[in-house]
């Protein structure tokens, strides 16, 4: 399976919407995210990750910011506050959720 992100980001283009899911195996649910001008999402109920396709800015988690550019990874666990911050107009990433609803155990 391969999807290239000029047609995940064409797929958002003809829904008109900020995200859109494009995958989903097992746990497993990617989703391509762009949001416009400022980033609303509030804390999801799973684990996720972010690979930045586009763009740059600043990514706030728990109290700490961090830049981002294309190609970055992001791991944000389950009920973390985190949003995208300061972004440039071109800022699009994958979203890969995964994982039992209340992320995974940590191990010891």
């Amino acid at each position: 399976m391969q999807i290239p992100a000029q047609n995940a980001l064409q797929k958002l283009r003809e829904e008109h919407k900020l995200f859109a899911p494009l995958f989903q195996h097992g746990s497993l649910l990617v989703e391509v995210y762009k949001p416009h001008g400022q980033d609303h999402q509030t804390p999801h109920t799973r684990d996720e990750i972010y690979v930045v396709i586009s763009g740059t800015g600043n990514f706030y988690l728990q109290g700490k910011i961090q830049t981002f550019q294309p190609g970055d990874f992001i791991f944000v666990p389950a009920f973390a506050e985190h949003r995208f911050q300061d972004f440039t107009d071109d800022f699009a990433t994958w979203v890969f959720f995964f994982g039992p609803e209340g992320g995974e155990k940590e191990e010891a």
